[in-house]
């Protein structure tokens, strides 16, 4: 065996080759890990040895048998034989090749390679990349200098195994790591060797980053619309900014034509941020008309603490959201919000003014009237605070200045500002708080006939309302081993909360924005019964709590247990659309119970019960079982007396070690009738996922929507090419607990 020392090359053709992971990422926009950057040493001397060796060292140099070729530490060849060309820098091999370098490895039959220009080729090369497991073989590739190259007829897959599951293939990829750009020609993706998609042309980054060009195509069905082909065109337009286009083809509607664009940065100011999306289907099959639905969203920084943002939301006609939303939450959506804002903050107080007001699109059914909330035109709001000052007080000052426009009922304006004092007592195992605060308002509404018509005495009122509370509590501690936890801690933490309102009659104040507090756990102990400005309810009363929380040794919280009641001392005078006292010594009960009652369990329910009439007025439980991974089963039941009672159940199981089931039921049982299902399959293969299933839900009061889907995810191919509709998607939002299959690349 012998040994010659060669030069060290100044160029980095093996980079042209490595780029092959990223080359065959069709999705243009994919978002793959970039290949970690390569420091060679330029003063590594390239090393080869052979059975034999003979020729002259200054010209050309023969190696046979067992040739192997090492340039420091990160390059390492070996073939039958080869020839190195001292004047020309090249190296011709044969045989058996194969290559490391910088942990990928690539084998071929014929090499020919000018280590000085970086031209060169290899046959039929295979290859396999240490960054994202990528592999692939071609006929031929041709280095074109060091930093570009041409593949013909190459493959690619992130599965294990000579016979992947999955590949792409292209009839030329040009990679060109200088400008980081890749681009192929007549490019097929197989499936079990079956071609299912397929592109004359594409271009793609090669380290990842976005780039312009078609992404995949997603068919779909549904059965008010039939079947849909949405082809989305992604557009980079800069590293903080893009613009997806997506034609749409409806079978009964027409093309749909769309466009979302996304934007963030930053300015010497601070942080800006947004997104707009737009649908446009002109002249829909069924209606006859142009139909379009416009979303936008904005936040920006101006200067420190100074910020504005906005919110807007049309639609061209009161079905667009039914006919078209493919989820339950925008199916479903009546109030379009269309809001602008400042803000200004500083440490101690804030300003915010606002203008905000409602599109309402109406339920096709006649007899359901959707409400308009009064437009702000504007509002004014400011806070500020000071803690622990004065020896331990705390204050606190809001302000809000409004103008409330609507186009059918009482318009006016409305100025309320809210003093309040306190001064808290924090001692080990007790806590003491009085509170003393003022509600002081006042109306100026519109001198015009819907005010007349309503009866007013006045169009001025002026309203100032005391307000006193004390809220105190003890905490108990011992120990526990409760739930097999050694070394937890049981507490035991009373609480009575009073408040006292002295009655002001409010009977001919106008009603903008104020609605009765849900009874629960929160509003029990708040000040006053009311949500809003315009009631301000009196109150002579006490809530008394109990609260026994479970922690375990390292200080999580495992269950809390809760017992609640308010008491009244005199009777609820303030009404909101009623002038008749409510009477009545106490509330209703209030019990909850939430935490993880074993490994496998956990549990969230609150009860009301009504002591006096002896029965139940509303209760909402859920159960979750999560046995292991990919497990999870779900019950839920909510009832309100004369309102509702519904039932869930959720779940995601292993039918098999591949095959996995998904479904969802929400059923009313006051009506009898179906709210929502969901129904699924899910198979996972070495490196892809195949999904399928069938949702309905309720739309409208007469109507229902049931689109059916279907996704293949190609694992680590463009973070898991989904050809088909987001199956992914309705599977994470609408199952609680639900764990994908597989983890795309990243």
């Amino acid at each position: 065996m012998s040994w010659f020392s060669a030069s060290p090359p100044s160029q980095r053709w093996a980079f042209a080759i490595s780029a092959l992971v990223a080359a065959t990422t069709v999705p243009v926009h994919a978002q793959k890990a970039p290949r970690p950057v390569h420091v060679e040493d330029p003063d590594a001397p390239t090393v080869m040895t052979a059975n034999s060796m003979n020729g002259r060292p200054e010209r050309e140099v023969n190696l046979d048998q067992n040739v192997v070729i090492e340039r420091g530490k990160t390059t390492k060849m070996t073939a039958d034989t080869a020839c190195y060309k001292q004047v020309e820098d090249q190296f011709d091999a044969e045989g058996h090749i194969k290559m490391w370098r910088f942990g990928d490895y690539y084998t071929g039959d014929v090499l020919k390679l000018n280590m000085d220009t970086g031209k060169g080729f290899l046959l039929n090369p295979t290859y396999r990349f240490a960054v994202g497991g990528g592999q692939g073989k071609a006929e031929r590739v041709d280095f074109i200098n060091p930093d570009e190259a041409n593949v013909i007829d190459g493959t690619y897959s992130t599965c294990e195994g000579p016979n992947p599951d999955w590949y792409l293939k292209s009839s030329t990829l040009n990679l060109d790591t200088g400008r980081d750009v890749g681009t192929g020609s007549k490019t097929i993706i197989y499936f079990k060797d079956v071609p299912i998609l397929g592109t004359p042309g594409i271009s793609f980054s090669l380290s990842g980053a976005r780039r312009s060009g078609w992404l995949a195509p997603t068919p779909g069905f549904a059965s008010k619309n039939g079947f849909e082909l949405l082809m989305p065109y992604y557009v980079n337009i800069a590293p903080n900014r893009d613009l997806t286009l997506f034609p749409r083809y409806i079978q009964r509607r027409g093309i749909q034509l769309g466009a979302t664009g996304r934007y963030m940065g930053e300015t010497d100011a601070g942080l800006y941020q947004g997104e707009t999306s737009f649908e446009f289907l002109p002249n829909d099959k069924q209606t006859k008309t142009n139909r379009y639905m416009i979303k936008s969203k904005h936040e920006q920084v101006l200067a420190k603490g100074w910020s504005y943002s906005w919110d807007l939301r049309e639609a061209s006609d009161n079905n667009y959201p039914n006919d078209f939303s493919k989820t339950v939450a925008t199916a479903t959506e009546r109030q379009l919000l269309r809001e602008l804002r400042t803000d200004y903050r500083t440490e101690d107080w804030s300003l915010t003014a606002r203008v905000q007001n409602y599109q309402v699109l109406q339920d096709p059914d006649p007899n359901v009237v959707v409400p308009r909330p009064y437009d702000r035109l504007p509002a004014v709001n400011f806070h500020a605070g000071k803690y622990d000052v004065w020896g331990g007080f705390d204050w606190t000052f809001d302000a809000e200045a409004t103008r409330f426009a609507h186009p059918t009922l009482v318009q006016g304006s409305r100025l309320v500002a809210v003093p309040q004092v306190s001064f808290p007592i924090m001692r080990p195992g007790y806590f003491i708080t009085p509170k003393l605060m003022l509600n002081a308002s006042a109306y100026q509404l519109d001198n015009d006939a819907r005010t007349k018509a309503l009866l007013f005495k006045t169009t001025s009122f002026t309203r100032a309302v005391p307000t006193l509370s004390v809220d105190s509590g003890l905490v108990f501690e011992r120990d526990t081993n409760l739930f097999g936890a050694k070394g937890g801690t049981q507490t035991l933490e009373p609480r009575l909360f009073y408040v006292y309102t002295p009655y002001r009659d409010q009977s001919q104040f106008p009603n903008f924005d104020t609605a009765e507090g849900t009874f629960n756990l929160t509003q029990i102990f708040t000040e006053n019964r009311f949500v809003g400005s315009d009631r301000i309810g009196d109150a002579n009363q006490v809530t008394a709590a109990v609260v026994s929380r479970f922690l375990q040794s390292d200080g999580t919280e495992r269950m809390r247990l809760t017992f609640g009641q308010r008491f009244y001392f005199a009777d609820q005078r303030v009404q909101l659309n009623s002038t008749t006292p409510v009477n009545q010594s106490r509330s209703d009960i209030l019990l909850a119970a939430t935490g993880r009652v074993s490994e496998t369990w956990t549990a969230d329910s609150l009860v009301q019960y009504n002591p006096s009439d002896r029965r139940l007025m509303s209760y909402n439980y859920t159960l979750q079982y999560q046995p292991g991974a990919k497990k999870v089963l779900n019950f839920s039941n909510r009832f309100q007396r004369d309102v509702l009672r519904n039932a869930e159940v959720s779940t995601q199981w292993p039918l098999t070690d591949r095959l996995y089931g998904v479904g969802r039921i929400s059923y009313s049982i006051k009506d009898r009738s179906m709210l929502e299902s969901l129904v699924g399959l899910e198979y996972k293969g070495d490196c892809w996922v195949f999904r399928m299933g069938a949702q309905r839900f309720v739309t409208t009061t007469k109507t229902v929507s049931t689109p059916i889907f279907f996704q293949l995810e190609l694992t680590g191919l463009s973070n898991g090419l989904g050809l088909g509709a987001n199956g992914l998607e309705t599977f994470t939002k609408t199952i609680p607990g639900y764990q994908t299959l597989s983890q795309p690349l990243r």
